[in-house]
């Protein structure tokens, strides 16, 4: 605890708490800059070895983290990083030794920032040295900005340009590190959710939810060379372009094949969102990518497995069936047929051939509104339906061929705007209801018409 208070006061404008930080311990007469604790450090959960940062107590963050090569950093469960937003440079954790997110299911570890907006900061971005990285019961969120070239990630060579579009929300890239991803949910943040580009992983039972924008896409998991991978378990939903892109794209005499093992995931409603990019939908394999992709299903996503025309996926020597296709309109189903485009089509999958077949049935699940698309030339788009199932947006060609990406996308939120107030429902009820009076109005006036004549009938 004396090494703790002791070092306190050098972090305040960085770190607002009295953890251990790594910029807490600097030159403290040892000349062992960012070293951490200088003996081992007990908290109620665990002792940590000398050297250890530790993070126990919730944290503000209004510039960016380093962790030194050699360093561990420890995250204790319950503990919540807010990452300032209105800052020059986009805050950033690059992790150039190790990093330990300790979370649980009752206490899980939280990253996220002030404003929670999409890009607010940077990401967790691992060096070339990080041997090892453990995210368990880790809420990541909001990440994603645009870095400088004063951002920590550029100056220590992990991007060789500034990433336009925003760096991921978590990069490893060590082909000797290892990192467990697990129990973990990323969401609304701007870019890639997870980038990989070396190292030996497991990331399973996470859950991927809202990933990327309409103008610079974004996938869930996006895997290049160097990566020995099981991809098990995880739920990822509205992917912007893709669920999962698959690569072997960089690999040279020194960055070794990829090896992936892709099971029993679940994507739902993925790639509709770069709809006029050949690439959005929901597996995105390519570069002599030979991966085992097996026991996945893929619900109402834009196309199924597709590869591009030219360095396409190793056929030879990989596993890429069977798998589970759903699609519950006929848009879905034509985008998976057969002869579909850049389409990889294994007669041992299962595959809706007309919309609604072989529906598994989630429970607990609420579909997102169907999208249909209408061969018009006009400027037309319209919301329909009265419940779940049968809310739909429709568009035109027209529309689509005319308006850019972020028109388009405002366009959609505009209909799904109207189905999230009920405003359809609400319709139809008005015009049941204003049949109704205006039927028991005819039938009164007919009534009263009708008696007024037999009435004069009978003076007469």
């Amino acid at each position: 605890m004396l090494a703790m208070a002791a070092t306190t006061a050098i972090f305040t404008t960085s770190c607002e708490n009295d953890n251990i930080n790594p910029y807490d311990y600097a030159n403290n007469g040892n000349n062992q800059e960012n070293q951490g604790s200088t003996d081992a450090f007990k908290t109620d959960l665990a002792e940590y070895p000398k050297g250890s940062l530790v993070w126990t107590k919730d944290t503000t963050l209004s510039e960016s983290v380093e962790i030194p090569v050699g360093t561990s950093l420890y995250i204790e469960p319950g503990v919540t990083i807010t990452c300032k937003s209105e800052v020059q440079v986009p805050v950033e954790i690059v992790v150039l030794g190790n990093l330990y997110c300790m979370g649980t299911a009752e206490k899980p570890v939280t990253i996220t920032s002030d404003t929670k907006k999409p890009a607010d900061w940077g990401g967790i971005i691992c060096g070339y040295n990080s041997e090892e990285v453990v995210l368990n019961h880790v809420d990541i969120a909001y990440a994603g900005a645009t870095p400088t070239e004063s951002s920590a990630s550029f100056q220590n060579k992990l991007f060789k340009t500034t990433i336009d579009g925003g760096v991921p929300a978590f990069h490893f890239c060590n082909v000797n590190g290892k990192f467990v991803m697990a129990n973990s949910y990323f969401h609304d943040n701007y870019n890639d959710q997870t980038y990989f580009t070396g190292g030996q992983g497991v990331i399973t039972n996470n859950i991927f939810a809202d990933s990327g924008n309409a103008a610079d896409g974004g996938e869930a998991v996006n895997v290049k060379s160097g990566c020995k991978l099981d991809v098990a378990n995880n739920l990822i939903y509205n992917a912007c372009t893709n669920a999962l892109k698959l690569s072997n794209a960089g690999n040279s005499e020194t960055v070794p094949l990829t090896e992936m093992t892709v099971y029993n995931n679940t994507i739902v409603n993925c790639g509709w969102r770069r709809s006029k990019n050949k690439k959005g939908g929901s597996i995105w394999v390519e570069k002599a990518a030979k991966p085992i992709l097996v026991n996945n299903l893929i619900y109402d996503s834009r196309f199924g497995l597709k590869q591009p025309k030219e360095d396409g996926v190793d056929m030879q020597n990989s596993r890429l069936t069977p798998n589970y296709y759903f699609a519950s309109t006929e848009t879905g189903v034509t985008q998976m047929a057969k002869d579909a485009s850049l389409g990889i089509w294994w007669d041992s999958d299962i595959h809706s051939t007309k919309a609604g077949e072989g529906n598994p049935l989630f429970k607990n699940f609420t579909q997102t509104p169907k999208i249909n698309i209408i061969d018009d030339d006009s400027l037309n788009a319209f919301a329909s339906g009265i419940n779940d199932r049968t809310y739909t947006v429709t568009l035109s060609k027209g529309i689509i061929q005319k308006l850019n990406d972020e028109e388009l996308e405002a366009v959609i939120a505009h209909e799904l705007t109207h189905i999230r107030n009920r405003d359809v429902r609400l319709l139809i009820v008005s015009i049941v209801f204003v049949g109704i009076f205006s039927m028991l109005t005819q039938i009164t006036f007919y009534t009263i018409t009708h008696a007024r004549i037999r009435l004069s009938l009978i003076h007469i």
